[in-house]
């Protein structure tokens, strides 16, 4: 792995707004000395060591362990639960039931339509929801209670494709139909009209499987009641939105809900909010009066905590000679299983490329299958997997490059939003400076290979289309040692976060990111910051974390001022210091006013966003794969991932971001897929083993990153826009585009195993 095109730390000395640094209101930085670096994270040491303190690890006295017992069918009715032989077994402290005291909790609300199942809804609308719930004094004890509930079900026919959900006399999933909505329908200009006049036109249909988060770290909550108080250590990656919804699904005020999370094993969308069993967790404890916690197996977690849903595209596009769009056209079909769920598939048809006329479809359907979730930029990888590969399609119809093509119809506003321009637009670069640093040219006029053995490669592109809630607060203290704490909400679900913040602290006041120490994402102690997902955890807090920085350097230098007899203007913060313009270093600790008065406190909140501008990222991305004709299999060799995400905070965090990125796009294309049992419904392949996450071997053997930074002065005050999410969307285009490129096969179904390739690689040669 590899970083083209580093940016090394910038030189020079910040430049600071003197006033608004409370609202936010700052000047973007120019040059900088700590942002920007490769600077090793924060907390590293404690995680190599297994000294950090995760959920998981938690040990209360007299903690009880708890389980939970889930429907086995696809579709199935609870007509008796008998919980007494459980209740009597060693060790059991308590057993809930929807029949349970305050267990009658409505759960899955839909807004302005109210809930539409409970907790322990008798209803059960796919295999793997709640029933019943032990907790008892060892895990063991409480598993082995679960075998003794007996349960009698009303087995119901079920529906799990999609396709058939719509059939007349389908069984209906919920009253009314299994029509999640009405048709979402977006339009700009006259589609018809557009493709009248286009020169060539292309139509293509695509599927892409459910994937499951299946991150390292298990889902799960430990509860502790003291009084009428209830904190809970969660596995999430927001700690104020899990308080919120725990608070009104329990009946209590926000000031006595307090949920904590220092640290978190990954999550990709699948912690971002309340789940089932975090509310389990917390009635089980106030049953028994002792903290209970409750932790999902590896097994549970492909079943009931979220998934990326599959989908269904037709993709039409239209354009004249010389490359320009003039139409596209998308219908989609999704479903987020047996509850709501509405991915934004079409975002990336109707924003990436300038084009006039436009329309996008899209049904919703409930489905006997576990409920869909938020997963790395819900819906845009399926959307980008269908999209470019139709516009490499065009480009081929046309006679032009995929590079070039897509070059012709770069977006300069947001046509989504109204027309709005963007405060920065990085994709024109992305694409010429990651073809460029891939030999784009070169490699795709290489000879595809002979034998069967065959190479070729692919490019994509993509954009992410949320800029981040506009609202975050930060307190930072600086003492008069030249240490500091920095005191934010905001998770750090394993991209380095912490790291980056302590750098802008740094990079502000003029001290050593290792000399600030940091509380986060705890409710009752840190300060209001919104989830980490999104793209939007650097972008939400960093310039509400500088704002407070600016605060405190304000402070301080006024106080500098004053003692050394010097204008403001004339001093600079290093080291931990006041410097003179002589060169004269006065440390923090010799200021009288500081040793007074410390710590000094700032702080500082999010500014709005730019108003009439859109601040999204960029992306651009480059595969070259190899295709073994005789077994299907398909290695990428090499990729590119060319990110315009703004400033680059911190090099290994964007780096490591990146190549997470490529992996999970890796597995997206090639070997992830939820297998349903068209008998029963059931998961069949709930477990590491038979799901295939990809491993080293799995990974190209050469990746690079190359930031593209479009000196984003709009934006924020710190230049930075989302990376996660734009680090994976391209990707399997982006191989499948290659694929085609090696053996002349349009791959339209994720993943593109080996058995799916030797099926088309078969059909391919039988048609000559």
């Amino acid at each position: 792995m590899k970083a083209g095109g580093r940016s090394p730390a910038r030189e020079g000395v910040s430049e600071v707004a003197a006033n608004g640094a409370r609202e936010g209101h700052a000047a973007a930085w120019g040059t900088t000395t700590v942002v920007g670096a490769a600077v090793p994270r924060v907390d590293g040491w404690e995680r190599v060591t297994g000294t950090a303190v995760y959920p998981l690890d938690l040990q209360l006295p007299g903690m009880l362990y708890a389980a939970v017992l889930r429907c086995p069918h696809a579709h199935a009715r609870v007509q008796r639960i008998d919980t007494s032989r459980a209740e009597g077994m060693p060790g059991v402290r308590a057993v809930l039931t929807g029949a349970s005291p305050g267990a009658d909790v409505p759960w899955f609300p839909q807004r302005g339509k109210g809930p539409l199942s409970k907790l322990f809804d008798p209803h059960c609308r796919y295999a793997g929801e709640e029933v019943a719930a032990v907790a008892a004094t060892t895990v063991f004890q409480a598993r082995e209670a679960l075998a003794a509930i007996a349960v009698e079900y009303e087995v119901l026919p079920f529906v799990a494709e999609m396709e058939q959900a719509l059939l007349p006399g389908a069984p209906s999933i919920h009253e009314g139909g299994n029509r999640q909505n009405e048709t979402l329908r977006y339009q700009r200009g006259d589609v018809a009209k557009g493709f009248s006049e286009a020169d060539a036109v292309v139509e293509l249909s695509f599927q892409t499987a459910c994937e499951i988060h299946t991150p390292m770290e298990v889902h799960g909550s430990v509860a502790r009641w003291e009084g009428d108080t209830l904190t809970v250590w969660d596995t999430t990656q927001g700690v104020f939105a899990v308080r919120d919804a725990l608070a009104s699904a329990l009946g209590l005020p926000l000031a006595n809900v307090r949920v904590i999370c220092p640290y978190m094993g990954g999550g990709f969308g699948s912690k971002l909010g309340l789940n089932k069993h975090t509310v389990i967790a917390a009635l089980l404890a106030r049953a028994t009066a002792r903290p209970v916690k409750l932790f999902l197996s590896r097994e549970e977690t492909f079943l009931c905590v979220g998934n990326r849903p599959p989908t269904r595209l037709t993709i039409k596009a239209g354009a004249k000679k010389d490359g320009t769009l003039v139409a596209l056209e998308m219908k989609a079909l999704g479903t987020g299983g047996a509850y709501p769920y509405l991915p934004t598939s079409g975002y990336l048809v109707a924003d990436l490329y300038t084009c006039p006329n436009v329309a996008v479809e899209q049904d919703n359907v409930f489905i006997n299958a576990g409920p869909g979730r938020p997963f790395r930029a819900p819906g845009y990888p399926p959307c980008s997997w269908a999209l470019e590969q139709t516009i490499d399609a065009l480009a081929e119809k046309l006679g032009m490059d995929p590079v070039e093509l897509r070059l012709k119809n770069v977006p300069v506003v947001s046509q989504q939003r109204g027309g709005v321009p963007y405060t920065s637009t990085g994709l024109a670069d992305c694409l010429r400076r990651g073809a460029e640093a891939f030999s784009w040219q070169a490699a795709r006029g290489r000879a595809r290979g002979k034998g069967h053995l065959r190479r070729g490669v692919g490019v994509a592109a993509g954009m992410w289309g949320y800029d981040g809630e506009p609202r975050a607060t930060a307190f930072v203290s600086l003492f008069a040692d030249g240490s500091a704490i920095l005191n934010t909400g905001a998770s750090d679900i394993g991209t380095g976060t912490k790291t980056v913040l302590a750098q802008v602290v740094a990079e502000e006041l003029g001290i050593a990111p290792e000399s600030v120490r940091i509380e986060h994402a705890d409710t009752g102690t840190t300060q209001y910051a919104p989830a980490s997902g999104g793209s939007q955890t650097v972008v939400a807090n960093a310039p509400a974390v500088r704002a407070a920085a600016q605060e405190v350097r304000r402070e301080l230098l006024e106080m500098a001022a004053a003692e050394l007899g010097r204008p403001q203007t004339e001093l600079r913060l290093a080291g931990g210091a006041v410097v003179t313009p002589e060169g004269t270093v006065h440390p923090f600790g010799s200021l009288k006013a500081l040793v007074a008065r410390q710590p000094l406190v700032g702080v500082g909140r999010r500014h709005p966003h730019p108003e009439g501008k859109a601040a999204l990222p960029f992306v651009a991305q480059f595969a070259e794969v190899e295709v073994n004709t005789r077994t299907g299999e398909v290695r990428v060799l090499r990729m590119l991932g060319a990110q315009d995400s703004g400033r680059v905070m911190n090099q290994l965090t964007f780096e490591n971001q990146v190549f997470g990125g490529i992996v999970m796009g890796v597995g997206f294309a090639l070997t992830e897929a939820r297998v349903v049992d068209r008998q029963t419904g059931t998961v069949v392949n709930a477990n590491w083993h038979d799901y295939k996450i990809p491993t080293m071997k799995d990974c190209p053997p050469e990746l690079t990153c190359l930031p593209v930074d479009p000196q984003d002065r709009e934006c924020n005050t710190v230049g930075a826009k989302g990376l996660g999410e734009p680090a994976t969307i391209p990707t399997a285009a982006a191989i499948a585009n290659a694929v085609y490129h090696a053996v002349g096969i349009r791959v339209t179904t994720t993943p593109a195993s080996p058995v799916q390739m030797a099926a088309l690689l078969e059909r391919h040669r039988q048609e000559g």
